[in-house]
């Protein structure tokens, strides 16, 4: 009954860490370049009783084998990468991802950190940065006489200045692609850094190399669906509830063992 009970007991931990997740994944949904996580599990050791192919009393081979598990356990957040929806702001400083690839912006460490937000601004030095002041990789700076500012799906950055006609290309701006983007890890701030996992960057220009191409005046919004994980937390609930059941039932065997005295 002990075995049953920390079995099902491992299953509600779980399915906490999964309505955890659901929360996260929700608490996002307008949280702009966002990206939905899925929580994957894997069963955990198992009690084996009999192994299959062992010889039986008989002389023949026993064809199953009799093994009691022990639960199960999270074993991975995977993050999924597909494009979210884009919103029309008309900001010149907006910037939206068509495909594959992530901004690179410099932490003040001097570190890069890749993002899907394009959300850009001008700093007081008139470069762009992020909300929060983070330099946009490589460098592009907006002279102060600009009276407009065009990015292009190649990430060509011109610009008009006062007094002029004709546009002056300023800068270009370069995305990063990985062999396993699902490798990057989070560290809050719409930000992700490098790990083993995720390989090293691969930089080009957008459009090119399997680069997603720019969208200037929109914002890629969250790719998290709302009835999704609604579904899922539906699920998760009900999953939660049957261990809680098993729990009890468990516990309602042992009472009856341990009454047969009287």
């Amino acid at each position: 009954m002990i075995k049953a009970m920390r079995t099902a007991a491992s299953g509600m931990s779980a399915q906490q860490m999964n309505v955890d997740n659901i929360a996260n994944n929700l608490a996002n949904v307008n949280t702009t370049g966002f990206k939905k996580a899925k929580l994957e599990f894997q069963d955990v050791l198992y009690q084996n009783i009999r192994r299959a192919g062992v010889a039986s009393a008989v002389g023949a081979t026993v064809p199953t084998g009799l093994a009691i598990g022990y639960g199960t356990r999270p074993s991975a957040t995977v993050r999924e990468f597909t494009t979210g929806d884009l919103s029309q702001t008309g900001n010149p400083l907006d910037l939206a991802i068509s495909g594959d690839g992530f901004f690179q912006v410099q932490r003040p460490d001097g570190t890069t950190a890749y993002t899907r937000d394009g959300a850009f601004k001008i700093s007081a030095d008139g470069r762009v940065v992020t909300s929060d002041g983070y330099y946009l990789l490589p460098e592009l700076t907006i002279p102060e006489d600009a009276t407009s500012v065009a990015v292009g799906q190649d990430g060509v950055v011109e610009v008009i200045q006062f007094g002029q006609d004709a546009p002056t290309q300023i800068g270009q701006i370069e995305l990063a692609r990985f062999i396993n983007p699902a490798g990057l890890t989070g560290i809050g701030k719409n930000l992700m850094l490098t790990t083993g996992a995720s390989g090293t960057s691969t930089t080009g220009t957008p459009g090119q190399g399997g680069l997603g191409t720019i969208d200037q005046g929109y914002l890629e919004m969250s790719n998290v669906s709302v009835v999704d994980e609604m579904v899922n937390m539906i699920v998760a609930q009900r999953a939660y509830e049957i261990n809680s059941k098993a729990i009890q039932t468990a516990d309602d065997m042992a009472s009856i063992a341990n009454n047969l005295k009287r």
